[in-house]
């Protein structure tokens, strides 16, 4: 990721905030925001894009799961597709070099939280949590209607999915420290 994709992340991440429950934040996101998170992210994490003939389809990015110490070798997935590119492998693209790059950094479990409805609707589907399932992920848990969006009630349900097991683990490597042609050969698939 790059500064300068703010704003075609913006746009991507923006339908969900405005159209679905798939994003509970009310108010869309600002490009200053965006460029912020950027530079908070992509030290530390992986954030990466994925790019057609200079078109932004879709970014992914990884987070601090929990801000302890312990928690360093688990991370929280988060993944924004172009609205209508569901279904055609992007989403698994993505999924696939994020993993192996936090494979890379020493990471062992990535944890997806996502948001679900018993009965989907005009604002959410529960697609994400098959994608979730069909990448390995497992479902841990439910908070139930924790969410107030359109006039009604969503859930959110955590998926996770160990990427490595290493009795003792190796200190984490930051996204920024890993070596640049791995890094390169990677972002190539």
């Amino acid at each position: 990721v790059k500064e300068e994709d703010a704003p075609s992340l913006c746009d991507i991440v923006n339908y969900y905030i405005k159209n679905t429950a798939i994003n509970f934040s009310y108010e869309p996101m600002r490009i200053e925001e965006m460029k912020n998170l950027i530079h908070q992210k992509a030290k530390q994490f992986p954030f990466i894009v994925l790019e057609e003939n200079n078109e932004i389809l879709g970014y992914c990015y990884t987070s601090a799961f929990v801000e302890k110490e312990s928690y360093k070798y688990s991370q929280e997935t988060t993944i924004y597709l172009k609205h209508g590119l569901t279904k055609k492998g992007y989403g698994k693209r993505l999924y696939h070099v994020l993993e192996a790059l936090c494979i890379a950094m020493g990471v062992q479990k990535l944890n997806a939280c996502i948001a679900c409805t018993n009965k989907e609707d005009e604002f959410l589907t529960n697609n994400s949590s098959s994608f979730h399932k069909h990448m390995g992920y497992q479902y841990i848990g439910e908070f139930e209607n924790c969410a107030y969006k359109f006039n009604r009630w969503y859930s959110m349900v955590w998926y996770s999915k160990e990427i490595a097991r290493n009795k003792h683990p190796k200190e984490i490597i930051a996204f920024k420290d890993l070596d640049k042609r791995l890094v390169d050969d990677l972002l190539k698939e």
